[in-house]
């Protein structure tokens, strides 16, 4: 790979693209199955050596068949791009090893751009979401740690670019009139809007009119899911009785379960030892033991496979069944599609004044919008897409490459910037 390389570094996927001397895209392609995505997660694991115990670690698809071989034995570590703006996260431990959060997505940059053929010292177009995700999060601290993560993977030149605009930079190559655009980029952690105005004839034809984000997406979606679904046989409102009052199971041990990047940080022998001992004075103990066992096995890969695969199932159909198997724990859970969407009601609100934010920031009302141009998996999403449809009109919204236009988009970028 030669010139710049667009890196769309995602909290759930992660995708690399070049532009070939004939202008022509080309994404990176891993694993036997070929896939354009790169699994965002990092597995870690000791060995035995000769002078003691060494730390191993794999990336992507290498990642989740190392956990998957040995899940009691291995750490894995899911959406580590929302802790980018948490002041809070600033090192872990890993099997006793102190890593910080530049090191550890560092290490994940590391493979990806391994996997993907690109050569230590590479120029990189990188994305960036327009807020970064989590409570109170601090934008330039998520730019600057971001930018340090691409030095620990021994990236070249950087430049960074808003997601949503790199997703319509590539679309707007299509369009051979002059248009107002709004794109709405949609991915794990973060949903981003963008107004672009087009102007095919002009020197520099794509001009930002305005950008909002909101901390809510894919992820947010998946939490509704496990929260109502799967915390209730848990234990989640539950009893216990440390004295002669009952009082409700603690929920703050179901809101961090229910997010995967939070699942292993709950194995902690004092936490453990909280939910044991709430077990042991509860009205009902079993669900609680079950959530104890989750932990202690990591399974938070495989109920993230379940959960994925029953929201892709209701973009399709009115119904779908969450199934999920852990030793003795089994879901078999029916879900309506109605159900789901007034679950998520609370984030569809949060993108609507996302969507709103960005018109009010450009001064411009909806009719004023030609085009609109979704990309991300939750773009499939009916109740999502129809914030826009009702808002612009079905035949004025289209989404294509819902994984890989952003980082097209940014290779894009870096082909036009300055030499």
């Amino acid at each position: 790979m030669q010139g710049w390389i667009g890196v769309d570094f995602g909290t759930t996927n992660s995708v690399v693209t070049a532009i070939g001397p004939d202008g022509t895209a080309s994404t990176s392609r891993f694993g036997a199955p070929g896939l354009d995505t790169f699994r965002s997660v990092l597995c870690f694991w000791t060995a035995i050596r000769q002078r003691g115990t060494r730390l191993l670690h794999a990336a992507g698809p290498e990642a989740i068949e190392a956990y998957l071989a040995d899940p009691l034995d291995a750490r894995l570590m899911l959406s580590l791009k929302t802790y980018l703006a948490q002041a809070s996260f600033t090192q872990t431990q890993v099997f006793g090893t102190a890593l910080s959060l530049e090191a550890l997505v560092g290490l994940f940059l590391r493979a990806l751009l391994g996997a993907a053929g690109v050569p230590p010292g590479a120029s990189i177009v990188a994305g960036r979401p327009v807020r970064f995700a989590g409570e109170a999060a601090d934008d330039a601290l998520g730019e600057a740690r971001l930018r340090a993560t691409y030095q620990h993977a021994g990236a070249g030149r950087m430049h960074l670019a808003p997601e949503p605009e790199a997703a319509g930079y590539r679309f707007t190559r299509g369009l051979d009139a002059p248009a107002t655009v709004l794109i709405g980029d949609f991915g794990g952690g973060t949903s981003d809007f963008s107004l672009l105005r087009f102007e095919p004839d002009q020197a520099r034809p794509t001009t930002a009119l305005a950008s909002s984000g909101v901390g809510v997406a894919g992820d947010s979606l998946d939490f509704r899911i496990i929260d109502r679904v799967v915390s209730p046989l848990l234990g989640k409102g539950g009893s216990y009785s440390p004295g002669n009052t009952p009082l409700p199971v603690p929920p703050e041990f179901y809101s961090s379960f229910a997010r995967w990047h939070r699942l292993s940080q709950m194995r902690s022998p004092r936490t453990l030892r909280d939910i044991a001992a709430v077990a042991g004075m509860a009205a009902d103990p079993q669900p609680l033991r079950h959530l104890i066992r989750l932990i202690e096995d990591e399974a938070a890969y495989p109920l993230y496979q379940a959960v994925a695969a029953v929201k892709a199932e209701l973009s399709r159909a009115d119904h779908a069944t969450l199934r999920f198997v852990h030793e003795d724990f089994e879901v078999s859970a029916p879900i309506a599609r109605h159900e789901f969407e007034a679950w998520i009601a609370p984030d569809l609100a949060h993108m609507a004044a996302g969507i709103d934010h960005a018109l009010a920031q450009a001064a411009i009302p909806a009719s004023a919008v030609d085009r609109v141009f979704l990309t991300g998996g939750t773009s499939f999403v009916p109740a999502v897409r129809a914030l826009f449809t009702k808002r612009f009109g079905a035949g004025r919204v289209s989404a294509g490459g819902e994984f890989v236009s952003v980082s097209e988009g940014l290779a894009l970028i870096g082909q036009d910037l300055p030499a």
